[in-house]
Order: C-alpha cells, then sequence, then structure tokens
C-alpha cells in the first residue's frame, strides 16, 4: 500500500512562504482532503519554530465549525 501523503518541499522557503503554503493546505482540508490538515498544521508549526510567533494569516479562512459562523437564533419564535 503505497503512502498518499504528499512530499511538500519547505527547505528553501521563508516564514512567509511557510504561512502561505499553509494557508493552501488549510483551503484543501476545507475542501474536503483528508491528509490536508495534518500537513497545514506541519507547516504552521515550522512557523512557529523559526519566528517564535504564530503565523499571520495570509487569506482570511473561517475555519470555525459551520454553527459558530451562523447567526445565533432567538429563544423566542416570533409569530
Amino acid at each position: 500500500m503505497e503512502n498518499s501523503t504528499p512530499m511538500v518541499e519547505t527547505q528553501n522557503l521563508d516564514p512567509n512562504g511557510l504561512s502561505a503554503l499553509a494557508a493552501e493546505w488549510r483551503r484543501r482540508a476545507l475542501r474536503g482532503d483528508e491528509n490536508a490538515r495534518g500537513i497545514a498544521h506541519a507547516l504552521e508549526v515550522e512557523v512557529r519554530r523559526i519566528t517564535g510567533a504564530r503565523p499571520a494569516p495570509v487569506h482570511e479562512l473561517d475555519t470555525r465549525h459551520l454553527a459558530l459562523r451562523e447567526a445565533p437564533r432567538p429563544w423566542w419564535k416570533r409569530w
């Protein structure tokens, strides 16, 4: 059985390049790629290791659960 996790070349990337690559993998994870979340996390860990800070978001990705993104409904029902 072959490994379906793609190799990601990170040796020659600066922290901004790593952040952009992590954002791309986050987008893939949101589209359903099973391996993408782990790869994005590993890239973000590498950015934190290099810079000592959290990576600045390249694109604003709202990765919260759908229930948290929806506006809260009132507890009462208007007739």
